[in-house]
């Protein structure tokens, strides 16, 4: 293309950019034929460091969740395959010091400057029915109940970080990708890449977290518990003024939060409006998955072997898994707390899906329902506090944004 201009420095700039990746390419060995296949397999070793071999393993493991497991194919399949392009040496899907990289790009683009985070939750929005919710509205304190594991996990983490970063790695618990993106952005957490990382890893690892703690902290007789439908219909103008007075109540408990729990309210409005029905369908479905994929495929850009493979990276991972445990055990031991004084019991189970997960969650609870007990739905009654989960973790990152900012 430098020749077709016949444009001097373009060629001069694209031979030095050249040499030095081929200088960079064999270690400070000054000429290297592109050919000589046998230099390749004697230097292999020097090319290849054990961490990139280990970073090709995390992404095959999660390509191999997405496919053969169905894990949140949408979210796994790309951060598995990034996770592979960015540890490829000297990989061009990255920054290094002469060129910028796409994926590099896409971050600045998306991410940094929260872009993608608060268009998914557009998406989110039109997807979620507050019916359920709404026509028992008591459902709601069990999701935020299901935030315990943020405000304790942020004690823990004080001991390792910083406070900013210590709020920020606490958000992981709420499993919601986009909030803890946000929250570790705005406060300049020094480790948004884990943070971003682990969030969206447990929301897709939803399906083997949560069973195990929800068994452990509940009796057979507990989980055979049947709930009675509530039957109230709940009108179309309850519907459409329900996410105009959340946004507004949210904003004045939790102001920073007003940017992330108005766009989650105003892709509910999508919906609920009756005169936009086109584009609430475009946002559930097109616009929610296409920004999954490039949220999916640009956090990979942070999961570097030399970032990822480190002591702080690895606890963070380990704080994040905790919150999300913690979130998980919170909600069961409050609904279970609750049973000691309701004449109608509940079923504990449905108190584990007041984290965000929307609507994994909600939908893990009624399995495990359907598995004990074949005559026993909790759908409604999951749904409904997973939905009220999903505000009570925005309103969550809020309030850790006024605290902290």
């Amino acid at each position: 293309s430098c020749i077709k201009q016949q444009d001097f420095y373009c060629i001069l700039h694209t031979v030095k950019v050249f040499s030095f990746y081929r200088r960079q390419a064999i270690r400070k060995v000054e000429i290297m034929s592109l050919s000589d296949f046998d230099f390749l397999i004697e230097n292999f070793s020097a090319l290849i460091d054990w961490r990139y071999i280990a970073m090709w393993a995390i992404g095959g493991i999660l390509i191999f969740l997405a496919i053969k497991y169905e894990m949140e194919p949408t979210l796994l399949l790309p951060l598995g395959f990034g996770t592979i392009l960015v540890n490829i040496p000297f990989s061009g899907a990255i920054d290094h010091e002469t060129q910028e990289g796409a994926l590099s790009t896409l971050y600045r683009a998306g991410i940094s400057n929260e872009l993608f985070p608060l268009i998914l939750f557009i998406g989110i929005g039109a997807m979620i029915d507050f019916g359920p919710l709404l026509s028992n509205p008591k459902l709601m304190i069990f999701g935020a109940a299901a935030q315990f594991g943020i405000f304790f996990t942020f004690c823990a983490a004080s001991m390792f970080f910083g406070i900013n970063d210590a709020a920020s790695i606490g958000i992981i618990g709420a499993a919601d990708g986009p909030t803890a993106i946000v929250v570790a952005q705005k406060l300049g957490s020094h480790y948004k890449g884990a943070i971003m990382v682990a969030a969206y890893s447990y929301m897709a690892l939803v399906p083997i977290i949560q069973p195990p703690v929800i068994k452990m902290l509940t009796t057979k007789k507990e989980r055979l518990i049947r709930m009675p439908y509530h039957d109230k219909k709940v009108s179309k103008l309850t519907k459409i003024l329900f996410p105009i007075i959340i946004t507004v109540i949210a904003g004045i408990v939790a102001p920073e939060s007003v940017s992330l729990i108005g766009f989650l309210m105003f892709g509910n409005l999508l919906r609920e409006c009756g005169v936009l029905n086109s584009l609430s369908e475009t946002a559930q479905n097109v616009l929610a998955n296409l920004i999954t994929i490039f949220l999916g495929i640009t956090i990979a850009s942070q999961m570097q072997a030399e970032k990822f493979l480190r002591p702080d990276t690895l606890l963070i991972l380990g704080l994040g898994l905790f919150a999300f445990i913690f979130d998980t055990a919170g909600g069961v031991i409050f609904a279970k707390f609750l049973n000691l004084f309701l004449k109608n019991k509940v079923n504990p189970m449905i108190g584990a899906a007041g984290i965000s997960a929307f609507p994994m969650s909600g939908r893990i609870v009624h399995k495990m329902g359907l598995k004990e007990d074949p005559q026993n739905f909790l759908l409604m009654h999951s749904v409904g506090v997973n939905v009220s989960g999903q505000i009570a973790s925005v309103i969550a990152g809020g309030l850790i944004l006024n605290f902290f900012m």
